[in-house]
């Protein structure tokens, strides 16, 4: 059974604002709150995927200091587009 978009949101915004750093906890918090509503079911199913990482890396991946996968390129440079606004 799937969930409802609406509980899809909402646990995918607590799981952004309870990282493992306080960085990540404010971009990734910025990000749900400006950007999950907007989201098609797969750009969330992507973004539930991506908050699985580790936050060392996605620290790096956000603020260009490494590159990030392929699969999750385009959703980290909207995370730091999104941030930085």
């Amino acid at each position: 059974m799937s969930e409802p978009r609406e509980l899809t949101i909402k646990r995918l915004t607590m799981r952004s604002m309870r990282r493992g750093i306080k960085e990540m906890d404010l971009i990734l918090q910025a990000f749900a709150e400006r950007r999950l509503d907007a989201m098609s079911s797969e750009e969330l199913a992507l973004y539930d995927q991506l908050l699985s990482e580790n936050d060392q890396d996605l620290y790096q991946w956000v603020t260009g200091q490494a590159a990030p996968p392929a699969p999750l390129s385009n959703l980290i440079q909207d995370i730091s587009v999104t941030f930085q606004q």
